[in-house]
């Protein structure tokens, strides 16, 4: 649950001071004690890179170019470049691997 500040409406972090938990403003001295135990975490599952590309079938059409694979050494990899910022940068490249399947990125 996010909470934001009474006083400039900026969101509150979580910071530890003397080995208490609190809410602290980051703009303003505001802060608040939390006096529960805070009994679990819920972290956000990220897509793997092969999803986010399109999944296995995005690789068959690829061209292999010589790269060397940083997992096995293997020196042919298959390659796809990408928009995946504004579209005055450059392009991303990313390689996969074609003896073990790592896939990786160069900006």
């Amino acid at each position: 649950m996010l909470l934001f500040c009474p006083n400039c409406f900026n969101a509150l972090v979580l910071a530890e001071k003397n080995g208490r938990n609190r809410l602290l403003c980051l703009t303003c001295p505001f802060f608040h004690e939390i006096v529960k135990k805070i009994t679990f975490k819920k972290y956000t599952k990220l897509k793997d890179v092969e999803d986010a590309l399109g999944g296995p079938d995005a690789w068959k059409n690829a061209q292999a170019t010589n790269e060397t694979c940083p997992s096995c050494e293997h020196t042919r990899a298959f390659y796809m470049e990408l928009q995946t910022k504004s579209a005055d940068e450059p392009t991303t490249v990313f390689y996969r691997c074609c003896e073990c399947a790592h896939v990786w990125k160069t900006d």
